[in-house]
């Protein structure tokens, strides 16, 4: 075959491939790109070329062996003695003697809870360790709806939100949320803890600056170290030193000529502390330093201001002037999830970006209906409020004043009281904090005796989080007030308690309690 006959037969070959080629479907297309690609660019085809190659080879490449020259193969034998010497880390951690002391005296609730509840000893006690403020959930008008949700739409969505999750019910508790608080919109989350762990990271990112008060609860220090933000701390509730805080960041920020996002995050209601915030000078500091807000007003929400609107309406400042408000639909309303409220650029934002509203199924239909539900009573029926300020009043006035061993550092509206160890007893009998913690459960169990369920305020998880090395969270122990007591059984609690705190105090320490501590 001479040379003629070579080219005569590769040209061939290739008109025949080229004919083939074009009865594939799309190759007109592949071929045209191919085209306008080399002619506008050709150092991108010949990159693109060296990708497609590299992509066959590792395709046609055999897998690695597992039986090269280094494969050692060992016996069944000494397979079953790794075996035996492999022992695998915990899930959780160990508890410690306190958990165990109290994991063993945990009182266990028959039947629904309420104001008063049955224990499985058979034992009728007051129940002042749950947040039913307002006893919602023996109103059987919001029972009824429930059910009827229930029948309708089912146990839960079974989907995300956005895809086949969102069902109208979510969509009104939205717009009931937004205009019970004077906001331009709304997002819900089917789970209250996430809520704020998650808005957080949606909006800082790295290189940003989040300004957060010491005091911060569990789920705000979660979003903090998810979002990788540069964090600065400012004393509990101590707005000159925020004012420090905020003119540094934008003093060193002019130094080095850049410009990120910059939030300010704090509570309504602080969850380790029982107080609230500022609001009006919050908001004062945000404009003149050019900050934004994100208020969490997960204890605040149902429990502040004349219809429970949080801690805008108590201290009369406008919620559009709050960039994000977060708060919990769980608690006094008796429903479940969370929300954050805000303008619609915010709500928008979330519903694409927010990594607990994205990858969690959504609110089940009942929780949402149950939660428009509760805002119409408070709303119509702001008289439960009264009753249970009126109770919270009639607590502290068995306790705080009268106590020579506790104070309340909660807020007077505040209807979780905090009661903390005062500090000259501290002081005087050095007490540490594990010695108060185990006070403070022999406390709740000396009341619990005598008919009323109390609890401790639970720190542990704080430990060992983002921005706690610097801080003292004091052992408390916690009385929840509901308006479902008469204000006579709110005062007999109280005297309760007040009898438990000093017979534990005053007793003489036995052999078996010295060797606890």
């Amino acid at each position: 075959m001479d040379l003629h006959e070579v080219q005569a037969y590769v040209q061939a070959s290739l008109h025949e491939i080229s004919h083939t080629f074009q009865k594939v479907p799309g190759s007109a297309v592949l071929i045209r790109y191919i085209q306008s690609s080399y002619q506008n660019d050709p150092v991108r085809s010949a990159i693109e070329l060296v990708l497609v190659i590299f992509f066959i080879r590792y395709l046609l490449s055999p897998s690695y062996p597992t039986h090269g020259p280094n494969y050692v193969k060992l016996r069944d034998d000494e397979i079953d003695e790794l075996v035996k010497e492999w022992e695998p880390e915990p899930l959780v951690p160990a508890q410690t003697a306190l958990e165990e002391a109290e994991a063993e005296k945990q009182p266990i609730i028959v039947g629904p809870t309420g104001p008063k509840v049955k224990l499985s000893n058979g034992k009728t006690v007051m129940n002042l360790a749950s947040y039913n403020f307002y006893n919602l959930n023996a109103s059987e008008s919001i029972k009824t709806k429930a059910i009827e949700t229930l029948r309708t739409y089912g146990v839960g969505p079974c989907g995300p939100p956005q895809f086949y999750g969102t069902q109208d019910v979510h969509l009104r508790t939205e717009n009931d949320i937004a205009a019970f608080l004077g906001t331009q919109g709304s997002i819900v989350y089917a789970q209250a803890f996430s809520t704020i762990s998650s808005v957080i990271p949606t909006f800082c990112k790295r290189g940003d600056i989040i300004v957060a008060d010491k005091m911060v609860n569990y789920s705000i220090r979660k979003g903090l170290e998810a979002s990788r933000s540069n964090i600065r701390w400012y004393e509990h509730n101590d707005m000159e030193d925020l004012e420090k805080v905020l003119k540094k960041v934008v003093e060193e920020q002019a130094k080095k000529r850049i410009l990120t996002r910059r939030f300010i995050v704090t509570e309504g209601l602080f969850e380790m502390v029982g107080d609230c915030s500022n609001l009006p000078k919050l908001v004062e500091l945000k404009e003149k330093y050019k900050f934004r807000i994100a208020l969490d007003e997960t204890w605040s929400f149902g429990v502040l201001g004349r219809n429970g609107r949080g801690l805008t309406e108590a201290q009369n400042v406008d919620s559009e002037a709050v960039d994000m408000i977060i708060g919990s639909l769980a608690g006094p309303l008796c429903a479940a999830g969370g929300f954050c409220a805000g303008s619609k650029d915010v709500v928008r934002h979330q519903r694409i970006n927010a990594a607990s509203y994205t990858y969690s199924a959504a609110l089940p239909a009942m929780a949402a209906v149950t939660a428009s539900e509760t805002l119409i009573v408070l709303q119509c029926n702001p008289e439960i409020l009264h009753q249970c300020r009126e109770n919270i009043r009639a607590m502290r006035a068995q306790l705080d004043p009268r106590s020579d061993w506790v104070q309340c550092t909660s807020d007077p509206e505040n209807p979780v009281m905090l009661l903390v160890f005062k500090p000259e007893v501290v002081k005087s009998r050095a007490l540490t904090n594990e010695e108060q913690e185990r006070l403070f459960l022999e406390i709740a169990d000396e009341s619990l005796t005598n008919g009323v369920l109390v609890t401790r305020l639970k720190s542990m998880p704080m430990m060992g989080s983002i921005g706690t090395k610097d801080i003292t969270i004091k052992p408390a122990l916690k009385v929840c007030i509901t308006s479902g007591l008469s204000k006579k059984e709110i005062e007999k609690a109280g005297v309760t308690i007040r009898h438990a705190v000093t017979k534990i105090m005053t007793r003489k320490p036995t052999r078996q309690s010295s060797l606890a501590a």
